[in-house]
Formats: C-alpha cells, structure tokens, sequence
C-alpha cells in the first residue's frame, strides 16, 4: 500500500497529529550527515532539522524482537537474490514489526519497494536539502 507523497515540511508539520516513530538507525544517519558537513553553518541547519523532528517523534531502538523481523525479510530477499542496503532492511523491519507506513525519499523508494508487506508513504524532492 502506498499513500499521497507529501515534502518533508509537510511530513514533519503532521507528526503533531499522527502517530511518528523513528527508528535508531535513521537517527545515526542524520547525525552522519551533520557530521560530514561541509562547514559549521550548514551542520547547525542539519543539527536544527533533526532536533525538530526528534521534539515530535520518539526513537524506536533496535531490539531483539525487531532483529528477528530483519532476519525474516533478509533471508527472504536474500533467497529471491533482492538484498537491499542494510539500513534500509532496518528501517522496513522497524515498520513492519510495528504495523506501521515507513516515510522514504524518491531515491530511496527502490530499497523499500522489494520488501513484502511494507506500506511506503514517499516524501517529494525537495529544492534544497540542506
């Protein structure tokens, strides 16, 4: 299942009224971007996005529950020769053991759209995503 695409500001700006979990891994990603910024100012823009959207929505660890649900879908994809990134495999899992959407970007959809059962809500590009 698929919804409507939404941009990100939109996405973000609806986490006041719907359910919004974020999985560990996505956290590690952002701050990886902070990080690999290319001067302070654009790190400080980054840093603020993050700490946005972290003030709506609470982090899902990795547990050994969600592990098992990972090392279903990997060895399924794996058997069918459809691996996907292992970060990607981690945020699927993460929403499928909660039974809910996964919000991705357009260069992103491709990962998710192998995996069975995963209901993909995909973000619209944006202009600047700094």
């Amino acid at each position: 299942m698929e919804r409507e695409g939404r941009s990100l500001a939109e996405a973000v700006s609806r986490l006041a009224t719907e359910d919004a979990l974020i999985p560990a891994i996505v956290v590690a990603e952002l701050l990886a971007g902070v990080r690999l910024a290319d001067d302070r100012r654009r790190a400080a823009r980054r840093r603020a996005k993050i700490d946005a959207v972290l003030a709506l929505a609470a982090v899902v660890d990795f547990d050994a529950e969600i592990a098992e649900t990972w090392a279903e879908l990997f060895a399924g994809l794996e058997r069918r020769g459809n691996r996907i990134p292992a970060n990607d495999l981690a945020v699927a899992a993460t929403a499928i053991h909660l039974h809910m959407p996964v919000l991705v970007g357009p260069e992103d959809e491709v990962h998710f759209r192998r995996v069975d059962g995963l209901e993909i809500v995909v973000l619209k590009p944006l202009a600047d995503s700094t």
